[in-house]
């Protein structure tokens, strides 16, 4: 099988052979899809705003539609960022905009009164993943009850600080008297 990142490696480097299972959680991969969404369709509605207001007979409003698609790549940055729930929250929000923005266009004398109402559909069950998303991403903080783990007698020295120092005591008789001689001078 074919991996990418073989192409940069350097020739002494280990080849990847096969990839082990993805250690992103489904919540992960459904924020980083919508984060991609979210540019992509921001990108459609900065760059063609006419193209968009004219398919749901909403033309005048592509000041607006541009504005919407600057939020959308932000909100897909953000839902890509490490912080990713407030990207996907950001989401959520701008999708109660873009509801409200169509059913504004929602009137009698539209005659693309049909691609507004598959547009809401669109928009609605856009909106359920992305607050799904929002919810199963949010910060696990531990209850404000939690008793909290403090390790005072822990060293950072797997066998003991002791251990550590009849090492160094060792080393240090193993060396030249000169060397130790110079050693205790720059300490002093």
């Amino acid at each position: 099988m074919f991996h990418f990142s073989n192409i940069v490696r350097t020739k002494g480097d280990p080849k990847i052979i096969e990839g082990g299972p993805s250690l992103k959680r489904p919540e992960d991969q459904l924020a980083r899809a919508l984060g991609w969404f979210s540019i992509g369709l921001g990108v459609v509605e900065f760059l063609a705003p006419r193209r968009v207001t004219e398919t749901l007979g909403m033309e005048g409003h592509e000041t607006m539609v541009r504005a919407f698609g600057v939020r959308e790549i932000l909100a897909g940055i953000m839902s890509l960022s490490v912080d990713k729930n407030a990207g996907l929250w950001a989401r959520v929000g701008g999708d109660g905009l873009d509801a409200a923005a169509l059913l504004s266009g929602l009137t009698p004398d539209n005659p693309k009164k049909g691609n507004i109402a598959l547009a809401l559909l669109m928009v609605g069950g856009i909106a359920m993943l992305d607050y799904r998303a929002a919810q199963d991403t949010k910060p696990r903080r531990p209850p404000r009850d939690a008793r909290r783990k403090l390790y005072p007698n822990r060293s950072g020295f797997p066998k003991g600080i002791e251990s550590a120092r009849t090492a160094a005591r060792q080393i240090a008789a193993q060396a030249k008297p000169d060397e130790v001689k110079q050693g205790n001078e720059r300490v002093q």
